[in-house]
């Protein structure tokens, strides 16, 4: 297969498409200076319009020296891009217009009022009904109407400024108009301010009266319920009995760790005692000053019995002397220890009385917490309540006074920096600019359609450099009758190619098979046969229709290239496997190549249809040669009624409707007819599969497999009909497909 795309086989000519424009100067010439005429009568007979812009400020006007008390400019709302939105909107509302409009009188004007001045052809259309009647609109919505259509206001961007722009026939209205909706917003402004601040005023004063009886009220209920409760309060804020509760708490804990101490003290030297172990691990003995002089004297007596035992004998009496000392030490210290024992068990036993008295205190202190927190919640309740009644109150009566001294001044939001003045030119309609235009875009208009016709025309295409059109007949059109190829001997030098090739010709040897005279002699001899004959297949390995299909979709294929070296009635292969693939649900559409139109016609029942030939030479579109088959859901484009010489001139664009007819369906499948491998060369693409169709397997289908083979496609698939119904009547004189 070609590793190229088949687009890629032609080029546009850059000095054929611009030279349309010298073959067709005249006609954009005329056709521009007509565009440009009429502009310039448009623009001489229009009627003037004149614009002016008054520009207005939103800050807030507050002085240092009238702003309330504790505020600062920070405490002011900075107006952000909805806040000028929305005063946008206030400019432009109906009250605002409709004041400025009866300040002016503007529905006395015929620019602003229809059926004023009203022309007789206008009447004559009202009477006829074609065009609406002004007067069944009210006289104010006229005059809103127009005005909303001449006016624009819009926030600059990025700023806090509102532009109100007018246009009008007048230019003195035209800066009346937006001076005076300006000033209007302003009174708007500073009037909306004066209702807000009255309503203040009426709402603060009976408010601040109830006010001042619920404080009193609710600080007269926390003295009295402070004086029926007995709530003494001690350190830190809290009631008494709290604070005492906690340090009797605190003493409990202290008694109690105190107790646990001493009777585990008390238990370790009990059981040294009993264990007869030894008393030194035990601090509270140790730390007896009797005991330390015991222990002092202990260890006297035993560095003297050591010392007298290298020189004496154990039996000794002043040994046995010193032993029995020894000996009543040890009680002495035992009988010590036993008396701390002692005192510890009463130290515990002090302890757990101080404990049992702590315990009924916490008990009777609990209670009496308990009532007093009780009524420490309801005072503080009640404290809280006329708090914040005293609060508000306050409140209310700052701002009852910054109300009450701001009656007389009231500085409005928004101002005005640049007030419109009356325009001396009009801003509508530009002599210069709209002619100009009109000529430059009527010129790039023409010049851009005379392009497009030139390239869609096809005259601009011209091959690429490389491609190889040699044989484009032999493509598109391989004959204008089918001829009838006479087998032919391999050529000599192909024989002597190489073994390989010798090895494949004899494999592709068909087998003797009957011929087509003893065939047609048992048709007639049984025309209505009882069952369907099973497929004849040969040595070639070919597939069937099914298998074909099959291999198309499973290979996801966007081309498939059917060439029948046996002439039209093998052209049947292309059309039943279209039609498969079609039935499967994929978008088919199949592309007939042959001279007689072999493919195309059994899908149309007509070889008059406008098919490829007809898009080669320019004489139709894509939409009026693809046309559906009567028996599938598959697509056809014939062969066409065009001639085929004219065609042939423009052979180059086959590549691009290649491109085009892949880039629109799943699959394209083109019949090629009796073509060799350099025919179909600008018919391959990325993804096709190349199919030799055959009836008889004879030297002549071997001889074109083998050339195709060697040509570059290996790949070759044989596909066969035989075996499926025949998709049209076939050609006198032709092979029967079946």
């Amino acid at each position: 297969m070609s590793d190229q795309s088949a687009a890629a086989d032609v080029d546009v000519d850059l000095r054929q498409l611009f030279a349309s424009l010298a073959r067709n100067w005249l006609r954009i010439l005329v056709i521009t200076l007509i565009v440009t005429g009429l502009a310039f009568a448009f623009a001489w007979l229009a009627t003037p319009h004149y614009r002016a812009t008054t520009m207005l400020k939103i800050q807030p006007s507050e002085s240092a020296y009238t702003r309330p008390a504790g505020t600062n400019d920070d405490d002011k709302p900075v107006l952000d891009a909805e806040g000028v939105a929305t005063e946008v909107q206030v400019i432009s509302s109906s009250d605002i217009l409709k004041q400025v409009a009866d300040q002016l009188n503007l529905a006395k004007l015929p620019e602003f009022d229809d059926t004023l001045g009203m022309s007789p052809v206008s009447r004559l259309l009202v009477i006829a009904g074609l065009k609406s009647d002004p007067q069944e609109i009210p006289l104010d919505e006229r005059v809103l109407q127009k005005m909303r259509d001449k006016l624009n206001v819009y926030g600059v961007e990025k700023t806090r400024a509102i532009a109100v722009e007018f246009s009008s026939e007048d230019p003195k209205l035209a800066a009346d108009v937006p001076n005076a909706i300006a000033a209007a917003y302003i009174a708007y402004q500073a009037q909306a301010k004066t209702k807000s601040n009255s309503a203040a005023t009426a709402f603060l004063g009976p408010e601040i009266d109830e006010l001042q009886k619920q404080v009193r009220d609710a600080e007269a209920k926390v003295a009295s319920y402070r004086a029926q409760s007995d709530l003494l309060m001690g350190g830190n804020n809290s009631v008494l009995a709290t604070q005492q509760l906690s340090e009797l708490s605190t003493e409990l804990s202290r008694v109690r760790a105190n107790r646990a101490s001493a009777e585990a003290t008390a238990d370790r030297v009990r059981q040294a005692l009993q264990n007869g172990s030894s008393l030194d691990a035990v601090p509270e003995v140790l730390s007896s000053e009797l005991i330390q002089r015991l222990r002092e004297r202990q260890i006297e007596l035993r560095t003297n019995i050591a010392d007298l035992s290298t020189t004496l004998l154990d039996n000794h009496p002043r040994i046995r002397a010193l032993r029995s000392q020894l000996a009543d030490l040890d009680g002495q210290i035992r009988n010590e220890a036993q008396k701390v024992m002692r005192g510890l068990l009463t130290q515990a036993q002090t302890a757990k009385a101080r404990e049992n008295q702590l315990v009924s205190d916490v008990n009777t202190l609990k209670a009496a917490s308990a009532r007093a927190g009780e009524e420490q919640v309801e005072l503080d309740a009640l404290q809280r309540e006329a708090n914040a009644r005293r609060q508000q109150l306050e409140s209310y009566m700052a701002s009852f006074r910054e109300v009450s001294s701001r009656k007389n001044y009231l500085p409005v939001d928004a101002s005005v920096f640049s007030e419109a003045r009356v325009p001396s030119e009009p801003y509508f309609p530009k002599l210069v600019p709209i002619v100009s235009a009109a000529f430059v875009g009527s010129l790039l208009l023409m010049s851009v359609i005379t392009l497009l016709q030139e390239l869609f025309s096809g005259r601009a295409m011209r091959p690429a450099p490389g491609a190889r059109f040699e044989r484009i007949e032999q493509v598109a059109m391989p004959a204008m009758t089918a001829p009838v190829v006479e087998p032919q001997p391999a050529p000599a030098e192909v024989v002597q190619v190489d073994d390989q090739r010798t090895a494949m010709e004899s494999e592709l040897a068909p087998e003797p098979e009957p011929t087509p005279a003893v065939l047609e002699e048992a048709a007639s001899a049984d025309p209505e046969p009882q069952s369907e004959p099973e497929p004849v297949r040969s040595s070639l390995g070919e597939i069937d229709v099914e298998k074909a299909a099959e291999k198309l979709i499973a290979s996801g294929a966007a081309r498939a290239i059917f060439v029948s070296p046996e002439g039209d009635e093998a052209a049947a292969s292309a059309v039943l496997v279209a039609r498969e693939v079609s039935d499967a649900g994929l978008r088919v559409l199949l592309l007939d190549l042959t001279a007689s139109g072999a493919a195309s016609r059994p899908m149309l029942d007509s070889g008059l249809f406008p098919g490829i030939t007809n898009l080669l030479a320019s004489e139709a579109q894509f939409s009026d040669v693809i046309h559906a088959d009567l028996y599938s859901d598959c697509h056809v484009v014939p062969v066409g009624t065009a001639d085929p010489v004219r065609a042939m001139r423009a052979a180059d664009r086959l590549p691009i409707i290649m491109q085009s007819l892949t880039t629109a369906y799943d699959l394209v499948i083109v019949e090629c007819g009796p073509a060799d491998a350099q025919g179909i060369s600008r018919l391959v693409g990325d993804s096709t599969e190349v199919f030799l169709s055959m009836l008889q397997a004879d030297d002549e289908v071997a001889q074109a497999a083998v050339k195709l083979i060697e040509s570059g496609y290996p790949d070759l698939t044989l596909v066969t009909p035989i075996g499926h119904e025949t998709p049209g009547n076939p050609v006198p004189g032709r092979r029967s497909a079946a």
